[in-house]
């Protein structure tokens, strides 16, 4: 095969980026190497060779490697397609030389290619070609240039064709087939062609392999491909000797022999003779002019040498007046390295103390709000029950009191661990499927009884152009705006507040939503509204005493920079506030919109619980919400028990608390677990949920519930877990 490299090689033209004389210079050179290229594919050698000599003698002038390499490449592909070996390596060689010496992929990929081509076209060393060739594959890859990767590759696959490796070669040939199908240029299509007519003829597809040498023959001479054209003469010979048809390969033989004596005259490689000498004779002389150089600038020194000797007494005494400053200044550095090094060390113990101290807080803070927990579900479960057990304390003021008092501390306690969680960056978003309109109409029920009490009005507006269902954490989304309207219906009375979610653009598939609380009651003074966001900040917005932590918009203001976005504020005071935050959502796909919690069939009341609690008033509580839905269960106080009921009892569910004396939950989960219980484990637990899950599951545990709970978020847990079981 021809290489096609060589012969695209004249085309390759990249931009300088360099200024005044020398943009000038490159740009020459450029041109002088381009036009000869020109008088090569015309095959007037002679012309092509003088071109580039001169183009060489530019480039030493200049003393850029760009264009030495780019020259002497371009003088090392005429010697190389008269096949004169010695002097192409030896142009190549220097070529590679210079472009080593800069950064560009495209030049050293032609180099790579033109050297891999005379060791397998000369037959000097075709296994050493191919890994040139593997070389300039590897530039043309890193590049992404898709016509040098399919030169690459049709050269790779030809070189092992000629030493009948079919086996490697065949799969380079078929990387390339798809590139030059679509979009291959004439010479890639003839060699593609070529190549497949070879391997038919390596598998005996003798038919098969004449046609293709046909239309190999065609695309060389339609398209004036002379030195192709040799090539395929050569293939079609080398076919009719394998089938043994002397005639026909005698005739072939000719026909190349004549073609070659027409493409590549004797007189001109007596050309070339000549020129490489002259070439190398302009290289001496290169070098002769840059060694006189050298002398006249020594020359020059050495007059000059007096008046450098003066200066240099100068120098030397200042030089001394230097070295004594050093010296000082190196052992006031000295010091001051030792007093940094000190400090340094100081404030490694500070940071490790305030990591402890860290610690410790967060430490504090799971364990403090698990102890609130635990009693706040007794207090809250207590309530329920007087409330059912007797009716006529329905509307005690005193009951409800307690209840609300109970919630309230509950919902303090659930402020302080989201905040904790957040400053900590413990709290990372979840992405689950969920219907907008359902979460907003859920929160509006939840704070009904606000509006209620302050007889106010409470609108919510959701735009149609939102997707039935969205991706994202719906927990920390309801977070903000519960937050948001509570916050509205508390400073508002006998007014109204409207709830709002508006499409405000689309990206791809992210759907910008912009939601916004709004209400016309006491508003916000200018002087507060810069700190409304602080944590534990109460500012008054009227003369009445409003119950609240501070903390809910701390929390809202973070949990809104959790998703990306940023939340506004405009208030005036006496009509109103309006809130105002934007976050980006994907679209939930048609899958993910399918996911929709089924129920179980099963009737609760068939079924069998074994409840593990350690503490008696949960203990009557857990208990009291079984009995009230009808729901067989059996108590234990701690795991071992709970070991030994099982050994004679079978349950539909257990619920198992964590944190018990003797054996915690995790551990007589896993003993149970290897018992061979399969029946589903819920975890009810005060401590946080991302605090325990990862232990919870390894252990063996199905689920988790979070006290307090209310008794239907419980049901829903255990109506999931018998479907999944």
């Amino acid at each position: 095969m021809r290489d096609l490299n060589r012969i695209f090689y004249w085309i390759l033209i990249l931009p300088f980026f360099v200024h005044g004389q020398q943009v000038y210079e490159r740009e020459l050179i450029e041109q002088q190497i381009n036009k000869a290229g020109n008088y090569f594919n015309q095959g007037d050698y002679a012309r092509a060779l003088d071109l580039s000599k001169t183009a060489l003698k530019h480039s030493y002038r200049i003393n850029d490697d760009y264009c030495l390499a780019h020259a002497y490449n371009a003088i090392g592909v005429i010697y190389d397609e008269f096949s004169e070996a010695k002097y192409a390596l030896s142009f190549y060689n220097k070529a590679l030389e210079h472009a080593l010496k800069i950064e560009n992929d495209s030049l050293k990929d032609w180099i790579y290619s033109n050297l891999g081509s005379v060791y397998y076209f000369n037959k000097i060393d075709v296994k050493k070609g191919i890994g040139y060739y593997k070389k300039a594959l590897v530039y043309a890859e890193k590049i992404q240039d898709s016509t040098q990767i399919t030169f690459g590759k049709l050269n790779i696959a030809s070189a092992y064709f000629s030493i009948n490796d079919f086996k490697n070669g065949v799969p380079y040939l078929k990387d390339s087939e798809s590139f030059v199908k679509r979009r291959g240029l004439p010479e890639m299509r003839f060699t593609f062609t070529s190549l497949s007519g070879i391997y038919n003829t390596h598998i005996e597809k003798p038919q098969k392999a004449i046609e293709l040498y046909a239309q190999a023959v065609q695309i060389a001479q339609k398209n004036k491909l002379d030195s192709f054209l040799v090539n395929a003469y050569d293939n079609i010979a080398e076919h009719y000797k394998m089938y043994h048809e002397p005639e026909l390969e005698k005739q072939f033989r000719a026909k190349s022999v004549a073609l070659k004596g027409q493409l590549y005259s004797q007189e001109d490689k007596e050309i070339l003779s000549e020129s490489a000498t002259q070439i190398q004779m302009d290289e001496y002389r290169v070098q002769l002019d840059r060694i006189e150089l050298e002398n006249e600038k020594h020359i020059q020194k050495l007059q000059e040498s007096k008046a450098v000797l003066w200066l240099g007494s100068v120098l030397g005494i200042a030089l001394l007046v230097l070295v004594f400053t050093l010296y000082r200044s190196n052992r006031f550095r000295q010091k001051a390295n030792a007093e940094l090094l000190l400090a340094n060390q100081e404030l490694k113990i500070a940071k490790e103390k305030a990591e402890e101290a860290s610690q410790l807080k967060t430490q504090f803070v799971s364990t403090i709000t698990h102890e609130l927990r635990t009693p706040l579900y007794g207090v809250v479960g207590i309530t329920d029950m007087l409330s059912d057990e007797h009716p006529e304390l329905k509307e005690s003021t005193h009951l409800n009191s307690l209840k609300f008092s109970a919630r309230y501390l509950l919902s303090l306690v659930n402020d302080i661990l989201q905040l904790n969680k957040i400053e900590e960056k413990k709290i990372s978003l979840e992405k689950v499927p969920f219907n907008l309109v359902d979460e907003v109409h859920i929160i509006r029920n939840s704070v009904q009884y606000i509006a209620t009490n302050n007889n106010n009005l409470l609108e919510i507006i959701i735009d149609e152009n939102i997707p039935e269902r969205l991706l994202g954490d719906k927990l920390r989304l309801s977070q903000i705006i519960m937050n948001l309207t509570s916050n509205a219906l508390k400073f508002t009375r006998d007014g109204w507040v409207k709830v709002q979610a508006q499409l405000t653009e689309v990206r791809g598939s992210v759907y910008e939503i912009q939601f916004s609380v709004q209400d016309n009651g006491v508003g916000i003074s200018p002087n507060d509204q810069s700190k409304i966001f602080d944590m534990f900040v109460q500012v008054g917005r009227s003369d009445e005493d409003y119950q609240g932590t501070g903390l809910g918009l701390a929390i809202v203001k973070k949990l809104v920079n959790l998703f990306g976005g940023q939340i506004h504020l405009e208030s005036t005071l006496g009509k109103g506030t309006t809130f105002t935050f934007s976050i980006g959502f994907e679209k939930a796909d048609e899958l993910a919109q399918e996911i929709v919690p089924e129920l179980a069939t099963t009737e609760l009341s068939n079924i069998k619980i074994l409840i593990v609690e350690d503490n008696k008033i949960n203990q009557l509580v857990t208990q009291k919400i079984m009995d009230k839905h009808q729901i067989q269960c059996d108590m234990v106080a701690d795991g071992f028990d709970a070991l030994k009921i099982l050994e004679t009892r079978t349950y539909d569910a257990i619920l198992m608390d964590i944190n018990m004396p003797g054996m915690n939950g995790y551990e007589t989960t896993k003993r149970l677990r290897a018992m061979g219980v399969k029946a589903p484990v819920i975890a009810l637990t005060a401590f946080d949920k991302d605090e325990v899950k990862s232990e919870v599951f390894a252990s063996g545990m199905n689920d988790i519930m979070i006290k307090p709970f209310e008794p239907n978020q419980l049901f829903e847990v255990i109506h999931k877990q018998l479907n999944n079981a």
